[in-house]
């Protein structure tokens, strides 16, 4: 994660308004603690601290459910993607159109580099930035998906009580992926925050 940070610093010569979402959300935060000169607002869409469920963090996925997807991936990767899709939009208002379009968008684009999905799965598994959230000061608006069965809304709301600036807008209806189920409803709510 470090290093994916110091790339993305090094990138930018002027502080930047970050959008990440899940796993982005993550590495945003991240960046936002280590480089707060680099980061001038936050916009973290269903996304969390603490990705695994550890015994003070119930709003993470199962550990063992994750170490599953990770020995899957290993053996039919394209199954186990199609898998972890289906759970971005599980619940979600149109969730079959959804997933048709987050599939097709996943595999338009060739095969996925399977080094890269173990490094995500990693980040997910290790990362815990709770200790690091009251220091990370700048704008924040955290966006969950009332239906998330992924980054639950109770993730965002923590990340709203911990950060100095951070506020919550949950999107009924929405699961994992808020910003293709209720699309006008959160570029509205984006464009409001970066014009504060």
């Amino acid at each position: 994660m470090d290093t994916i940070v110091s790339e993305l610093s090094a990138r930018f010569t002027e502080p930047v308004s970050v959008l990440g979402w899940s796993l982005g959300g993550i590495l945003a935060q991240h960046w936002a603690a280590r480089s707060p000169h680099k980061v001038d607002r936050l916009i973290l869409i269903a996304s969390t601290p603490c990705f695994t469920q550890r015994e003070d963090w119930l709003f993470g996925m199962d550990s063992g459910t994750l170490q599953q997807f990770a020995a899957e991936l290993e053996r039919n990767h394209a199954a186990t993607l199609r898998r972890f899709l289906a759970l971005q939009v599980r619940g979600s208002e149109n969730e079959r159109e959804l997933l048709a379009a987050l599939r097709t968008q996943l595999f338009s684009r060739g095969e996925p580099d399977l080094s890269a999905l173990r490094g995500g799965l990693e980040i997910l598994r290790d990362a815990d930035l709770r200790a690091s959230l009251p220091g990370i000061k700048q704008a924040t608006l955290a966006i969950a998906g009332q239906r998330d069965k992924l980054t639950p809304p109770e993730a965002s709301y923590y990340l709203a009580q911990v950060m100095p600036n951070a506020r919550v807008i949950e999107i009924a209806g929405a699961a994992h992926a808020p910003f293709l189920s209720h699309t006008a409803t959160v570029v509205q709510h984006i464009k409001r925050f970066l014009h504060e």
